[in-house]
C-alpha cells in the first residue's frame, strides 16, 4: 500500500528544487496535494505533472510572507480533499548574503520574514486543520549552515534558518500530545536552482560537492526521500528534531 494513501499534503516552495521533487514523491505514495510558491506558471507545471500519471493536485500561487496566503493554502486542502494531514513548509530564500556589517537592516528583516516568520504563520494555521484530524506532520526546510557548520557572509540565512529549529522544538512540545508531531530537515548541498545561485559554476559545484563525506551534492529527489520518511507513520515517534541529511558534511574535515 502507498505509504501516504488518503492523506492531504501541503508543499511551499512546490515549483522547483526540494519542494517539486517532494510533491512528486508524495503523489506517488499517494496523498493529495495543496501547492504553494509565488510562480503561477512554474507551481502549475508541478500540478499538471502530478494530475497526468493519476495524482490529485491543486496549485495556488502566493507570497509565503503574506498570513491571508498561508490561511488560503489550509483552506484549499480543506475544500478541496477535507482536511489537512502533512504540511512541507520548504519555501525560503539564500537572503542577504555579504559582509554582516553591510547588510541593510531592511535586507536582514526580508530574509527573516521568508525563512523564518512565514513558517510560523504557515504552522499558526496549519496545526489547527491538523488537530481537526487528530494527528499531522509538520516539516521544516532547515540548514545545517549556521547548525554543525558556519559560512561567512551568510549571517542572515543562518540566523533564520537556525531560528526554525527553535520553532521546531516549540511547537513539538506544544502539540505532541494531540497527535501533531513536528521536524526539521536539514540538507546539505543540493543540486536546485537555489544551490546554484551560491556555486554558480561547475567549478564551485564540484568543490562544494568535495566538503562532504559523500564527496558529491545531493539530487533534490534524495532529499525528498526523508520528506516522505518525516511524513509517514515510518517516523512515528520522530518528533522535535533536526534532521541532517547533508552526506557527512557536518562531520568531514578532509
Amino acid at each position: 500500500m502507498a505509504r501516504l494513501a488518503g492523506k492531504v499534503a501541503l508543499v511551499t516552495g512546490a515549483s522547483s528544487g526540494i519542494g517539486r521533487a517532494a510533491a512528486l514523491a508524495m503523489a506517488g505514495e499517494g496523498a493529495r496535494l495543496v501547492l504553494g510558491a509565488r510562480s503561477r506558471e512554474r507551481l502549475e507545471a508541478v500540478a499538471e505533472q502530478i494530475r497526468r500519471t493519476g495524482g490529485q493536485a491543486h496549485a495556488l500561487a502566493g507570497d509565503v510572507q503574506d498570513e491571508a496566503y498561508a490561511q488560503a493554502l489550509v483552506d484549499q486542502a480543506v475544500s478541496a480533499f477535507g482536511g489537512l494531514d502533512i504540511a512541507f513548509n520548504n519555501a525560503g530564500t539564500l537572503g542577504a548574503m555579504g559582509e554582516s556589517p553591510a547588510i541593510t537592516r531592511e535586507a536582514w528583516d526580508e530574509t527573516l520574514a521568508i525563512n523564518l516568520s512565514s513558517a510560523f504563520l504557515a504552522a499558526k494555521h496549519q496545526v489547527p486543520a491538523m488537530l481537526r484530524r487528530g494527528k499531522g506532520s509538520v516539516i521544516f526546510t532547515s540548514t545545517f549552515v549556521g547548525y554543525t557548520v558556519g559560512f561567512p557572509g551568510m549571517a542572515a540565512y543562518a540566523a533564520s534558518k537556525s531560528g526554525l529549529l527553535g520553532l521546531t522544538q516549540a511547537l513539538a512540545a506544544e502539540f505532541g500530545g494531540q497527535g501533531i508531531r513536528v521536524n526539521a530537515l536539514l540538507p546539505g548541498g543540493t543540486d536546485t536552482p537555489m544551490g546554484r545561485q551560491l556555486a554558480d559554476t561547475e567549478d564551485k559545484r564540484r568543490h562544494v560537492g568535495s566538503l562532504h563525506a559523500l564527496k558529491r551534492l545531493a539530487t533534490p529527489e534524495e532529499i525528498a526521500g526523508t520528506v516522505l520518511y518525516l511524513a509517514s507513520e515510518a517516523s512515528s515517534f520522530t518528533t522535535g528534531t533536526a534532521l541532517l541529511v547533508d552526506g557527512g558534511m557536518s562531520i568531514t574535515r578532509t
